[in-house]
């Protein structure tokens, strides 16, 4: 069944007459094309018994056709109200309209307002918990796609830490990281961070033109797309001897790691593998230095459904795709953590991030 099938299946089952879909990562998911529209207004409005239509910018309309969308293909120019076009191009489907779902958590109050402006009486329900099912299920076409910016991620990580030497400004070895993948013909999947020293305790850090001296540790958090599919790999590596502390540091977020990921498998649930390497943590005395939650989701979205937090109750099956990113953030002393990204296997796990784990002393 197709997804598009599948999310029609949907409406016919729950009593839905349409779904309007505009979050740009859902509209590649059901449509295959990858837009960022800015402002303008992309869409998918799918019926459940009548032929869905993509709506995007009138310039956009030929990479459309070109990304494998068979459907009804309607533009508008920055001179049109693109709702004038979507009211028109429903009412060509001479089917009921009164219960629409949207994405609650994407759709504006203003664009959330056009609508309720244009069909009378209209009722909304969330699509998006149904999206986050579908989504979370990677097939095998998706993790080989996966697995490839996964590869590109353990590269670019090879070449920051070839990038190191020292009075090197964090800024200049992140361009060149970049400068790598873009000469590959990719692009990250968000922003690179290079922080050095002090500045790897920042868990978000802001590179700059910190220069590397001897003693740092260097964190590096990065990301590839490859075909539409993010990864997202850190690594921490050493310039220079680090301190015993550092090393410890060091060990004990690799072991939190590791116990994380040797746990994962068919029906293990979120908390506990977030559990599992809080505990390993804090038994080496730094718990209060780990002050986010395990991981997420991964897959179209560098950041998608679910969260692997102490909370989520959420059982983890065979296909989720997520990052396991334990860290210790102590102030001045280290900054470490180490994130791979795993899919659920029928029997366990596979680590698609493969740079090694050994600390890394350049």
């Amino acid at each position: 069944m197709s997804k598009l099938n599948e999310l029609q299946a949907y409406l016919v089952t729950n009593e839905i007459d349409a779904a309007f879909i505009t979050t740009p990562d859902n509209v590649f998911y059901f449509s295959n094309f990858n837009s960022d529209p800015h402002e303008r207004l992309l869409g998918v409005m799918l019926f459940k018994d009548a032929e869905p239509f993509l709506i995007c910018p009138k310039m956009e309309m030929p990479d459309v056709i070109a990304a494998g969308w068979q459907y009804e293909v309607v533009g508008h120019e920055d001179t049109e109200n693109a709702w004038d076009i979507v009211t028109k191009t429903v009412a060509t489907r001479n089917t009921p309209f009164q219960k629409l779902a949207i994405e609650k958590a994407h759709l504006t109050v203003e664009r959330f307002e056009a609508i309720q402006e244009r069909f009378e009486n209209i009722v909304f329900v969330g699509i998006d918990e149904k999206i986050n099912a579908m989504r979370i299920y990677k097939s095998e076409e998706e993790l080989v796609k996966m697995r490839k910016a996964a590869e590109l991620a353990d590269y670019a990580i090879q070449v920051g830490c070839d990038a190191i030497t020292e009075g090197k400004t964090e800024m200049e070895v992140l361009n060149e990281i970049e400068s790598a993948i873009k000469a590959k013909g990719y692009a990250m999947s968000f922003d690179t961070m290079v922080l050095a020293g002090e500045k790897a305790a920042s868990p978000h850090g802001t590179p700059g033109d910190r220069k590397i001296q001897q003693g740092d540790l260097i964190l590096f958090d990065l990301g590839v797309i490859y075909e539409g599919y993010c990864s997202d790999i850190t690594r921490t590596v050493a310039f220079g001897q680090p301190g015993e502390e550092q090393i410890k540091i060091y060990n004990t977020v690799r072991a939190a790691n590791e116990n994380a990921i040797a746990a994962v498998k068919p029906g293990v649930r979120a908390m506990d593998l977030d559990k599992i390497a809080r505990d390993t943590i804090a038994d080496a005395g730094y718990g209060e230095y780990f002050t986010h939650r395990l991981g997420h989701g991964l897959g179209i979205s560098v950041h998608e459904f679910p969260s692997i937090n102490g909370s989520n109750e959420m059982v983890l099956n065979e296909g989720t795709v997520f990052t396991i990113e334990p860290g210790v953030y102590k102030t001045n002393v280290a900054g470490v953590r180490i994130e791979d990204d795993v899919v659920v296997t029928s029997t366990g796990v596979e680590i698609l991030t493969k740079f090694t784990k050994e600390l890394v002393i350049l």
